[in-house]
């Protein structure tokens, strides 16, 4: 047979404790306000297939245990690293103190294209995303250390959260994964 499926035991996945253990890519997400628990679900379940840090959950974004957010993570609640924080600015001065870089992913003045943007691979980042109609907030945009745009060139004038997640996060990823051998 010709490109035969593989089977899930096929795939060679760690199982969550081992998860946990391992060596993640310095990168940490930031859900602010996300209305649409099938959008955080897919979060976690993007931060998991990456190795991505640690998600925080802001404002009016909900928290696992939610049937909702599970419908789409699959498990990756168990397996990601997450934390509620009321305010994302309280976070974002937080994250900055730490040394954390503060990327916002949004359409503004000085933006940096996507495709343009290139991470230090001695740096931890911090993405943040937010709500599916007012987008970032302007407050945490003005404290991101850059803000970055996905590129378009449809007639839309954004994609859905969970999709700019994947997008980013793989981005992010291509460039950070040297990070997982060191």
């Amino acid at each position: 047979m010709k490109h035969r499926k593989l089977k899930n035991p096929e795939l060679g996945r760690m199982k969550a404790d081992e998860f946990k253990e391992s060596k993640k890519i310095p990168l940490r997400i930031v859900l602010d306000d996300i209305r649409s628990l099938n959008n955080i679900g897919s979060v976690f379940r993007t931060a998991d297939a990456f190795r991505v840090e640690k998600i925080y959950l802001c404002g009016i974004t909900a928290q696992p245990p939610h049937k909702d957010i599970q419908k789409t993570a699959l498990g990756a609640t168990d397996s990601v690293d997450w934390e509620y924080v009321q305010s994302v600015t309280d976070l974002a001065v937080r994250l900055k103190a730490e040394g954390v870089q503060l990327l916002a992913i949004e359409q503004a003045e000085d933006a940096v294209s996507l495709d343009e943007f290139r991470a230090g691979p001695q740096q931890t980042y911090a993405v943040v995303f937010g709500n599916e109609v007012k987008g970032v907030s302007q407050e945490v945009v003005s404290m991101a250390n850059t803000v970055i745009e996905i590129p378009q060139f449809g007639t839309k004038h954004s994609l859905n959260i969970s999709v700019s997640a994947g997008i980013v996060i793989w981005q992010l990823f291509d460039q950070l994964k040297a990070t997982l051998n060191s």
